[in-house]
């Protein structure tokens, strides 16, 4: 027990250094001005965003925390406890409850079953009312959002366990484990239930697609090796949203690359470029987009892989996964702004602040504009024009 114990202490105290080490601005960044973040410029405005509607969800926010969007409505969880369901067209709350002890993730919801992680490695479920139906264990902690879809609620846990609850009853239906790293990014990552398979991305670079029935693992692609004689230089691990686009599901790591996979052909490899993220890519039927590792965004051709453009005017300005609306490719930042970029030359279009809070949280494109989850714990409906 007390080797067990020790061996927690010491994996977290490295996850603490390299957590800093990967921070946006760092403690020498003041003697490095290449760290600094660009300051804003002007720009000739191509798009006109405004604030569709602000709701107060609760307090905090963060990489564990993303908003649900399904239809008409968005769910949204925080730390703090607070979970809701509110009208996306409005921001009217449709119904909203307040859960004992903090919560490490949230929110998963398929419209019926609506799932949350708390500390300690429990997940709850709650009713298509707000009420709660069942909680249960995971293995670990959970720090990444439950995917809730095909009659499953799965969380993925920090010893790398993929468990899988029954959305009605809470009852363990399946779990699978695959060896993991020493060291891990803490950073945003969100599983998929697609067509009854459950897409995640794992620390070791690695794409799986699951059986959400049974467990059984259908596919499994490298998107990237792990490289270099240290822990930290031997992190790869794939970060934010699987992408899908018809029949490439693409993944981007950190450290690492870009690859899509063409699933109708066994899942090999399309392309692939060397490319590190932190944060995660978005994609549409051309592009596939990504901030680097100093947060200039890239496009590539979707089907290719050939780069299209890279902006290099938000440099360190510590971006999230970018998402795309018609009008725009979206990014957050340090700083509370949203902006918007040309989804064909990358130019910058417009941009709009939402407080001066770190968005950390991912943002999600809806058909009436950008949902976010900002730090200080409001949800935003950002319409573009």
């Amino acid at each position: 027990m007390r080797i067990a114990i020790t061996r927690r202490v010491l994996r977290s105290a490295v996850l603490a250094v390299g957590m800093l080490s990967l921070a946006g601005c760092s403690m020498f960044a003041d003697k490095n001005p290449r760290y600094e973040p660009a300051p804003l410029t002007e720009y000739a405005a191509g798009v006109s965003a405004s604030i569709a509607w602000t709701a107060p969800v609760g307090s905090g926010g963060g990489y564990g925390f993303a908003p649900a969007v399904l239809g008409d409505a968005v769910y949204a969880a925080t730390p703090a406890g607070q979970v809701g369901k509110l009208d996306l067209g409005s921001g009217r709350a449709l119904w909203q409850t307040t859960l004992d002890g903090g919560l490490t993730a949230g929110v998963g919801s398929d419209g019926s079953t609506t799932a949350v992680a708390a500390t300690g490695g429990t997940v709850i479920a709650l009713n298509e009312q707000g009420a709660e139906k069942w909680r249960a264990r995971a293995s670990s902690a959970v720090d990444i959002p439950p995917a809730v879809g095909a009659g499953i609620v799965a969380v993925r846990s920090s010893d790398y366990r993929i468990q899988a609850f029954d959305a009605a009853t809470g009852e363990l239906r399946w779990s699978l484990q695959r060896p993991g790293p020493a060291l891990a990014l803490k950073t945003s990552m969100r599983m998929l239930v697609v067509e009854g398979l459950l897409i995640a991305g794992l620390p070791n670079g690695r794409l799986m697609a699951i059986n959400a029935a049974n467990g059984m693992v259908q596919w499994e692609g490298a998107v990237s090796h792990s490289q270099g004689a240290t822990d930290l230089e031997r992190i790869n691990d794939v970060v934010g949203t699987p992408q899908i686009q018809g029949p490439l599901l693409c993944g981007v790591t950190y450290q690492g690359r870009m690859v899509c996979f063409d699933v109708s052909q066994g899942g090999r490899p399309v392309w692939e470029q060397r490319f590190s993220s932190k944060t995660g890519m978005g994609t549409d039927g051309q592009h596939a987009y990504a901030a680097d590792q100093r947060d200039i965004v890239h496009a590539f051709g979707l089907t290719d892989g050939h780069e299209v453009w890279k902006q290099e005017g938000l440099r360190n300005r510590r971006l999230t996964a970018p998402v795309v609306v018609p009008q725009a490719v979206a990014v957050g930042d340090f700083e509370g702004y949203v902006h918007f970029l040309s989804r064909s030359d990358g130019k910058l279009l417009g941009r709009i602040q939402l407080g001066g809070d770190a968005i950390m949280s991912p943002l999600v494109a809806t058909p009436r504009g950008v949902v976010v989850q900002t730090g200080s714990g409001n949800l935003v409906l950002v319409g573009v024009n």
